[in-house]
């Protein structure tokens, strides 16, 4: 018999990388477990997995969302409102009681369960990333690098918010079945300097059914749909308009290069019509698309040049992997979990934020044809070499699971 296993996260409403990827993964964790997913905002991405895969899907009604101000995150008050919406998530009490394990991912209303689970319940976190907002300064600079406001006074408005966040979790390690694990190695060593704790890490996968190394008749049928692109060639950036995802110093990278760009992940309208702007000022056609689908944003980066990111302190970046498995070359800065996948120059290139002549000399080996199918090749060799289908990613969960089961 299956154990039961509860997967929970705060919302689904971003549909970026952990949502894509946590998706992605649930029907391979369905055929190891008996699983029911709980969050408080389910996305029809989501609902429509779980429907295919036989998933019990629990939510709330009306769903709740993250206010995001900036009195809400000094006060912290997004802890408080997310514990009431999960107590109102229909059948989530019962589905904890006869669950053999609970297995949480973080995000905006997540770590707020961790109050509602009974102290002795196997609970496994898998913590993509420390709250970045209240470790480090970088999200409270605007998308050219310029502090929104006071950093000092930043900081010491963000003094209870986050004495909580660090509390929540000295708690949930201080119960005696507990696990804590990133999603890179970074993410962990990040992990262990905040919260001065042991952390372990579990990468994301790729499917090679969803990344195909070949256009299916799918992906160009959805690819009809897509209009208004810049003249090609172009690379495309994936990571919503703000300066830790690196869009501004992509935009200074490509001045001059003849290539366009198309940033992926939308924004606020002030960042987005800011980066636009400068696009202009530096030549670079841009454009920022609508939502897409999985099958839109695979013709995207295959018809691209290049993946490229200048992001900062990503913890792992699900792009380079997918940048792998459809052939694409990969260029990224060598910070953060980017390092766990590329090996510069074997299957796509790490280079130094600053160098902009190492970025054109890349961008100009991406143009290569040899050169793509020589990285593509040992892109996806790096795949097959960390194992990171959605079955070894399910196979690793189960095997936390039952280390914490053995204790």
């Amino acid at each position: 018999m299956k154990r039961k296993l509860l997967v929970a996260k705060g919302t689904f409403a971003a549909m970026r990388g952990a949502e894509r990827d946590l998706i992605r993964n649930l029907p391979a964790l369905a055929r190891i477990f008996d699983l029911t997913m709980a969050t408080l905002q389910p996305s029809h991405e989501l609902k429509d997995c779980a429907r295919k895969s036989g998933i019990r899907l629990l939510s709330v009604d009306p769903a709740w969302y993250p206010d995001g101000g900036a009195l809400t995150t000094i006060l912290n008050s997004d802890l408080k409102s997310s514990y009431r919406a999960w107590r109102r998530v229909g059948g989530l009490k019962e589905a904890i009681v006869e669950a053999d394990a609970i297995h949480l991912v973080s995000g905006d209303g997540s770590l707020a369960l961790i109050r509602y689970i009974p102290k002795k319940k196997p609970f496994h976190l898998h913590m993509l990333e420390p709250h970045r907002g209240l470790h480090e300064d970088i999200l409270h600079l605007d998308v050219k690098g310029e502090p929104k406001r006071n950093i000092g006074m930043t900081r010491l408005a963000l003094t209870k918010a986050r004495r909580d966040d660090r509390k929540i979790i000295a708690g949930f390690l201080k119960r005696p079945l507990s696990r804590i694990n990133g999603n890179s190695s970074y993410s962990a060593e990040q992990i262990r300097e905040v919260y001065k704790c042991e952390a372990g890490f579990i990468h994301p996968s790729v499917d090679f059914g969803e990344y195909t190394p070949e256009a299916t008749a799918e992906e160009n049928e959805a690819w009809v749909d897509l209009d208004e692109l810049p003249d090609p060639p172009w690379v495309t950036t994936i990571g919503h308009a703000a300066w830790v995802k690196g869009g501004w110093e992509t935009i200074t990278m490509l001045a001059g290069s003849g290539l366009g760009l198309v940033l992926v992940g939308g924004g606020e309208f002030e960042e987005l019509e800011a980066l636009r702007d400068y696009a202009d000022v530096k030549g670079v056609k841009m454009w920022t698309p609508p939502r897409l689908s999985n099958l839109q944003l695979t013709g995207l980066m295959r018809r691209s040049v290049a993946v490229v990111s200048m992001a900062h302190g990503e913890p792992f970046g699900l792009t380079p992997i997918e940048a792998f498995a459809v052939g694409t070359p990969a260029l990224f800065v060598d910070e953060g979990g980017f390092c766990d996948s590329i090996e510069d120059g074997v299957n796509g290139r790490l280079l130094p934020r600053d160098d902009m002549v190492a970025w054109n000399e890349a961008l100009n080996e991406a143009l290569d044809v040899d050169t793509r199918k020589r990285w593509a090749a040992a892109g996806r060799a790096k795949i097959e070499a960390l194992n990171l289908s959605p079955d070894a990613h399910a196979a690793r969960i189960s095997a936390v699971i039952e280390d914490i089961l053995s204790d």
